[in-house]
C-alpha cells in the first residue's frame, strides 16, 4: 500500500517547525466518576506524539470520545481525563483546548489536546467547510487512528483531502504492514479463526476469507450454524437456521479450492447458560434436544491446535466458546496457547479476542494485536477503508 509515512518525514527533517495535526484514537472507557478504566489506546498514541515532538513540531492531538451530539458539548464529552493521562505518560503538560476549529496557538516543541472532535458540527458527515478549516490548522496531517479508519469523517478523511501533506502515523502504519503481511502476501498455510454469536454479522467476512484462506476455523454460534449445515443436531444452541444455505456455500467454496472448514467432532454442552452450569463433553453426533453447545470439545481443540502450530499465517477474530465461564473456556484457551506457540505470523483483533489474549497472558506471543474493532472486521471483509483510500490518493499526488 503506497502511503506517506510520518516516520519518513521526520527522518528527512521535514517536520522541524511545522504544525502537525494528529488524529489519534483515544476513545477509552470511563467509569461513572469520569476516570479511565483501560488506557491501551492512550498508551498506543504516545509514539506518534513523541516522534513529532522530537522532530521539533508544534503538535495538536485530537480524538472522539463516546457519542456526543454535534454542537452541544457536555462535560461528559470532554477529553480532560485523556489529556491528564497523556500528560503523565509524556511527562509534560498537555493543555486541553476547546473551540479550536478557527485557530490554535501552539509553539514548536509543545503539544496541546484539541477537545472532542465529534462535538464539531459537520464532523460525522464530513462537511467540506469544516474539513477545509481543519486543514488550515496544520502543515502536516497525521492519521494515527486505525480504530476509526473505516469512517469517512472530518478528522479521518476530509482534512486529509485538503491538508498540505497527509500521512500515516506509526500506529496506522503498523496496522497496514500487519494486514498486508497477513492477507496480501501471507506465508501459507493461511488459517483464519472467525468466531462469534452470529453468522449474519460475519457472513461477508466468511465469504471473503473463503476465497483466500487454506483453513477456516469457525467457533461460537457461528460454528453451530455450520454444524447444522453438516447435518448435525445442535439441540437448543444459539444458531441461525435460515443461514444454513450460506454456511453450506462457504463450505463448498472452500472444498472446491482443496481447503476446508473443520466441523467439531466433540462439543461441551450444558442444560442452561450459566457460569455454574454442569459441563458435559459429548461427541458432536450425540447432542440432545435440550443441550446448549457452549464450547468445542477437547478432541476438536487438540486437532485444531495441531493445525495452528503448522500454519504460516493466522488471523484470529473471536473466542470459540463462552470463555468468560471457566467450564467452557478450554477450547479458546487451547487455541490461544497453540497460536502463542506457533511459529506462524499471527494477527488478532476484536474486543472479545483481546480479552481472551489478556486472560491467558499471551500478548507478547501474538505477532500483531490490532487496535481496531469495526475497522479490523471491514479489512477482513475485503473492503478498502476510507482512511487508507485517501492516504493512498494523496501519496499518488
Amino acid at each position: 500500500m503506497n502511503i506517506l509515512r510520518f516516520s519518513d518525514l521526520c527522518a528527512q527533517g521535514k517536520v522541524q517547525g511545522q504544525r502537525v495535526f494528529i488524529r489519534s484514537d483515544l476513545n477509552v472507557p470511563l467509569n461513572d466518576a469520569g476516570e479511565i478504566t483501560e488506557d491501551t489506546r492512550v498508551r498506543a498514541s504516545v509514539p506518534a506524539i513523541e516522534m513529532a515532538l522530537k522532530a521539533g513540531a508544534a503538535v495538536m492531538v485530537t480524538s472522539h470520545l463516546g457519542r456526543p451530539t454535534e454542537g452541544a458539548f457536555k462535560p461528559e464529552d470532554s477529553l480532560a481525563p485523556v489529556a491528564q493521562r497523556l500528560a503523565q505518560l509524556l511527562g509534560r503538560e498537555v493543555p486541553l483546548i476547546a473551540d479550536w476549529v478557527d485557530g490554535v496557538h501552539v509553539a514548536p516543541g509543545q503539544v496541546v489536546m484539541l477537545e472532542n472532535c465529534r462535538t464539531n458540527v459537520g464532523e460525522k458527515k464530513n462537511l467540506p467547510a469544516l474539513a477545509q478549516k481543519l486543514a488550515q490548522l496544520c502543515d502536516i496531517y497525521v492519521n494515527d487512528a486505525f480504530g476509526t479508519a473505516h469512517r469517512a469523517e472530518g478528522t479521518t478523511y476530509g482534512i486529509a483531502e485538503y491538508a498540505k501533506i497527509a500521512c500515516a502515523g506509526p500506529l496506522l502504519s503498523a496496522e497496514i504492514d500487519a494486514i498486508t503481511k497477513a492477507l496480501a502476501a501471507p506465508a501459507r498455510p493461511l488459517v483464519a479463526i472467525v468466531a462469534g454469536s452470529k453468522v449474519s454479522t460475519k457472513l461477508t467476512i466468511l465469504q471473503s476469507l473463503s476465497s483466500k484462506v487454506d483453513q477456516l476455523i469457525v467457533g461460537g454460534g457461528i460454528a453451530n450454524t455450520f454444524m447444522l449445515a453438516a447435518g448435525l443436531n445442535i439441540g437448543k444452541s444459539l444458531a441461525e437456521p435460515d443461514l444454513v444455505g450460506d454456511a453450506k456455500a462457504v463450505i463448498d467454496a472452500m472444498a472446491a479450492r482443496g481447503a476446508d472448514v473443520p466441523i467439531p467432532t466433540d462439543v461441551v454442552v450444558a442444560k442452561t447458560f450459566a457460569a455454574d452450569a454442569k459441563a458435559t463433553i459429548k461427541p458432536a453426533t450425540e447432542v440432545a434436544d435440550d443441550d446448549l453447545i457452549l464450547d468445542i470439545g477437547p478432541e476438536t481443540a487438540a486437532r485444531l491446535a495441531e493445525q495452528l502450530k503448522k500454519a504460516g499465517t493466522i488471523v484470529w477474530n473471536g473466542p470459540v466458546g463462552v470463555f468468560e465461564f471457566d467450564a467452557f473456556a478450554h477450547g479458546t484457551e487451547t487455541l490461544a496457547q497453540a497460536i502463542a506457540q506457533s511459529p506462524a505470523f499471527s494477527i488478532a483483533g476484536g474486543g472479545d479476542t483481546l480479552a481472551a489474549i489478556a486472560k491467558y497472558g499471551i500478548e507478547d506471543k501474538i505477532g500483531y494485536i490490532s487496535t481496531g474493532g469495526g475497522a479490523f472486521l471491514e479489512v477482513l471483509e475485503g473492503k478498502t477503508l476510507p482512511a487508507f483510500e485517501i492516504l493512498q490518493k494523496r501519496a499518488a499526488g
